[in-house]
């Protein structure tokens, strides 16, 4: 095999169905992706929040989604009821979402298109405060999470519904990835997904293995909890394949 990775073993850490896109990329440059979701994502226990937001979704001004994964869990409860309303503005944390969104063909999204966090769309000017005080967000996520975007919509005047629908668990088992004979690298997609892998496996099984990280936040994460080989990328997954390509693993 050749390739920028040839010979790399890179564990892919994404929930199941976020991991295609970067294991495929890890393979065209040659290396192996190690598949093992650090998340696991399952409909939220009570259905009823997301089924009274979808009986109502034609009085809100925004649909906001802040993942690929409330995406899924959300759209097909929406349109089984019907159409996307007309003048309903669809928000969108970053591509992937925008991506989700557009399969299931929502399109218009406003989405930030450099930095892909809650702050960046906060920051366009389609949400400023006079955009959108007195105005009425569905907000769809996971249970928990950040709460910046519901708290910062709300200062700015508007009425936030945060509707879960999809919660988030740890793997049940950290076999699999404890056993693994050889790991060259580690890609993280989010802060939980990190506290994830340091509960599963000690800071001492992960401490020598690089790992590429896409925002600052969790990198800062990283090495408050003592890892040092911290390899900041630019954003999504095409930013860590841009980053496991310019690694100098010979270092």
């Amino acid at each position: 095999m050749t390739g920028r990775l040839a010979g790399k073993v890179i564990a892919v850490t994404r929930p199941q169905a976020q991991a295609g896109p970067l294991a495929a990329a890890i393979a065209a440059a040659g290396g192996e992706a190690f598949c093992f979701p650090l998340l696991d994502i399952a409909p939220a226990d009570d259905p009823a929040p997301l089924a009274a937001a979808v009986a109502r979704l034609a009085d809100y001004d925004f649909a906001a989604f802040v993942s690929p994964n409330a995406v899924d869990h959300a759209l097909p409860a929406i349109l089984r009821h019907g159409p996307w309303p007309g003048g309903l503005q669809a928000l969108a944390v970053g591509p992937g979402t925008v991506k989700a969104l557009a399969a299931h063909g929502v399109g218009d999204c406003l989405a930030p298109s450099e930095r892909f966090d809650s702050e960046a769309l906060l920051d366009l000017p389609g949400l400023a405060p006079t955009q959108v005080a007195g105005r009425r967000v569905a907000l769809f996520r996971g249970d928990g999470g950040r709460e910046l975007l519901a708290e910062t919509l709300r200062a700015r005047g508007a009425v936030v519904d945060a509707i879960p629908c999809y919660r988030r668990s740890a793997p049940g088992d950290f076999t699999v990835l404890a056993d693994a004979a050889r790991l060259d690298g580690i890609t993280l997609s989010s802060s939980e997904a990190l506290r994830h892998l340091v509960a599963g496996l000690g800071i001492a099984r992960v401490r020598d293995i690089p790992l590429f990280v896409p925002h600052a936040r969790i990198a800062e994460l990283a090495q408050a909890l003592g890892l040092t080989r911290v390899i900041l990328t630019p954003p999504a997954d095409q930013g860590l394949i841009d980053g496991l390509l310019a690694y100098n693993w010979s270092a």
